[in-house]
This record gives structure tokens, sequence and C-alpha cells, in this order.
């Protein structure tokens, strides 16, 4: 008995174990910031300095930010960079956003199954954001900074080029097979009645006669069985049916003689009874119901392929982000940091939203020795050449912020 107890215990506390990491994980900041700091000696020490001063505090979670040795240039080069980089990196973001969003709005219905397909290289953001390798083959570092930021540029430009088409087409069948199906739902009062009403339920080819459909509300049946013969001369007298009826209304056919059909109409908008401007014509109605099918169809083909595009262009876009993020750090450490190049990049992910603060505070301590000027918040008018301060935030260490959560679910 004892030995079950113990038993039950340790399986108990093992799944309140998973269960706080699952919770945990499930609640990590998708907020990093991409730091650089000179290399002491070695660009280990750096790198240890770091890690002694968050770990007392448990303050962020940190990696090393690997980035190979690039080429640097000209000074001038470097400064022009700089500023070309901070709009690259706006426009890829802008381009990767919408890939992600426009994955959810295609998804539709599966928007929980969103996240999951938002993988670069195959492995979820954040593994590849902590994992970050340079891929030589896509961005060879042979090539200068600005060549390579120019394969970048035209790659993402590319991608957005293509989304626009495809989102357009998509979005046109998406809008007619809609326009469709809302003809065919809704009231009684403006819903398509082709699927509701069948040749039987009408008198045609008669030189003389017609069959019109009503629309009478519930709460007005007996009123209309009373008064529906008299609406007008000439209404054939037992010729009405209720055909169909929704949460309001019933749809009602009646037959009368064509020259009376003004006067019935009328009438009829003076009792409350709505008559529906109808004709009935198979082939209208089959043409229809066979551009529904087609629209349909369509857009069930076209699903797939946009989806596994989406995909695969996301992750090109996000490599291509984290590759501008890299290429900022470079440049900026180079141009505050001098030369030889001697930095250490490091990408920190902050633990908590309300530690943000105290980690900012270790920071600064850490590296105001670096620029005693740095206080986190730089006035907007200032233009420091080669530095881009459109964030409106200069810390004494270079710092970018990367933000995984790339969706806006309204």
């Amino acid at each position: 008995m004892i030995q079950y107890v113990f038993l039950v215990a340790f399986v108990l506390g093992v799944y309140l174990c998973f269960l706080n990491k699952h919770i945990h994980r499930s609640a990590t900041m998708t907020e990093f910031w991409l730091i650089s700091a000179p290399g002491e000696k070695t660009c280990q020490q750096t790198w240890d300095k770091l890690m002694a001063s968050t770990r007392n505090n448990n303050l962020s979670t940190n990696n090393k930010f690997n980035i190979p040795d690039l080429k640097v240039g000209t000074l001038d080069v470097l400064v022009g960079l700089s500023d070309e980089l901070a709009k690259l990196d706006s426009f890829v973001e802008s381009v990767v956003k919408k890939v992600s969003q426009y994955m959810a709005d295609v998804l539709e219905d599966t928007k929980d199954k969103v996240q999951e397909n938002l993988l670069a290289n195959g492995v979820d953001l954040v593994t590849y954001i902590t994992r970050f390798q340079w891929d030589m083959a896509k961005y060879p570092i042979k090539q200068s900074l600005k060549n390579i930021s120019e394969i970048i540029a035209k790659q993402v430009t590319q991608i957005d080029n293509d989304l626009k088409a495809r989102a357009s087409a998509y979005n046109n069948l998406k809008g007619n097979l809609q326009n469709l199906e809302r003809k065919n739902a809704g009231s009684l009062l403006t819903r398509s009645l082709a699927d509701i009403v069948k040749r039987e339920d009408f008198v045609l080819d008669s030189e003389y006669l017609i069959t019109l459909l009503v629309v009478v509300p519930k709460a007005n049946y007996i009123e209309w069985q009373k008064t529906y013969e008299t609406l007008a001369e000439m209404v054939v007298p037992r010729s009405t049916n209720l055909l169909f009826e929704d949460q309001e209304s019933g749809l009602f056919s009646v037959t009368l003689f064509r020259k009376a059909i003004d006067d019935f109409r009328h009438k009829a908008r003076e009792c409350k009874f709505t008559v529906r401007d109808f004709q009935y014509n198979e082939e209208e109605m089959k043409a229809d119901k066979e551009e529904m099918t087609r629209l349909s169809t369509d857009k069930k083909k076209q699903f797939g392929p946009l989806v596994r595009w989406l995909k695969v262009n996301f992750s090109e876009g996000f490599i291509a982000w984290i590759h501008i993020k890299a290429l900022r750090v470079f440049v900026e450490s180079v141009l505050r940091y001098g030369l030889p190049v001697n930095f250490q990049a490091m990408l920190l992910q902050p633990n908590k939203k309300a530690t943000q603060k105290k980690l900012r505070e270790v920071l600064y301590d850490l590296y105001k020795h670096l620029d005693s000027s740095a206080t986190g918040i730089i006035d907007v008018a200032m233009d420091i050449p080669g530095l881009n301060l459109s964030q409106q935030e200069y810390y004494p260490y270079v710092y970018y912020k990367i933000d995984c959560n790339l969706l806006d679910f309204k």
C-alpha cells in the first residue's frame, strides 16, 4: 500500500513538472535582443561577463549569435550601408509579416494551426534564431556587404511581388464564391430562391397566367390565407402553396392573370407581403449552380499550392530578415568599436516582460564605459552619420530587437 502511494506521488510529481515546463514554454516571450559588445582580450571573455551578469537574476536566456568574417570595405561604404540596411530591415520585416498574416487569412477556420506552419529552415522560429548559422550558399561572404544586401533586397522584393499577384488571384476567386454563397443564404427577402423552388411550383408557358413568389412574415400567415385572393382581381382561387420557411418568414406561391400583377404587388406591399422579383429559368439556375461548383473546385485546387508557397516563402523571407539583422550588427559594431573586427554578438531572450527594465540596467552597468552619453533614449532630432537611430533607442552597446510574434489575430 505504501509503495503504491509513493508510486502515485512520483507519477504526479513528474506530471506536474512536465506541465510546469510546458506552461513556461508556451508563455515564453517571443522577443529577442540582438546585441554586441567589443571583445575583451578575447570574445569569449565578453561572453562570460554577460553570462555572469544575467545568470544570478535569471533575467534572460542567452545564446552566442554567430556572424562570419564578412568583408568590411571602406568607412564611407559602411556609413551609407548602415542607413540602407535600416530601411531594408523594415521592408523585409513588413513582407515577412504580410506573408504570415496572409497564411492566417488563407487557413481561415484553422488559424490555430498557422503557427506550426510558420517555420524557418524546417524548425520553429525561436530554434532558428537561437541556433543561427550564416547561409554561405545563399549569401556568399566573399561578396561585399553591399552585394549581399542587394541579393536579399532582390529576393524579398520578388517574394513581395509574387505575394501580391497570388493573393489578388485567390482573393478574387474567394470573393466571387462568397458572393454566390451569400446569395444562397440569409433572409427570404434577399437570398437566391433557385435552390428552393421546383419546376412544378410554377405555371409556365402560359400567355395569360403567371406564378408569383411572396414572402409572408410568420405572424401574418392567417391573414395571407384570408386575403391573398382579394388583393387583386383575377387571382386564381386556392392557388397558394407554402414552399419554404426560415425563422422569420414563409415563401408562398400564388397564381394570377398577368394583367393583375401591378395591382397585386401594390396591395400586397400595403399588407406587408413582399413579392419577390423572380422568373423561373432553368438554364440560368443551372449556370449559377455550375459557376458555384467551378469556383469551389478552383478554390480547393489553389488552396494546397498556395499554402505550400506561403510556407516556403515565409521561411525564405524570415531567414533573409535574420541575415539582415546579422549584417546590421556587423556594420554597427565596426562603426562603433573600430578595426580590427573584434566583437561578440549575443542573443538575449528576456524571460519576462517585468524583468526587461532590470535587464537593461544590468547591460548598462556592464557596458556604460563604452559610451557614457548613452542612456537608452535619444533625441529624435539628433542625426549621427552611420548610426541609424530610427528606433529612438540608443545604448552604449549595439542593440536590435527581433520580435517573432508576427501575427495580428483580430
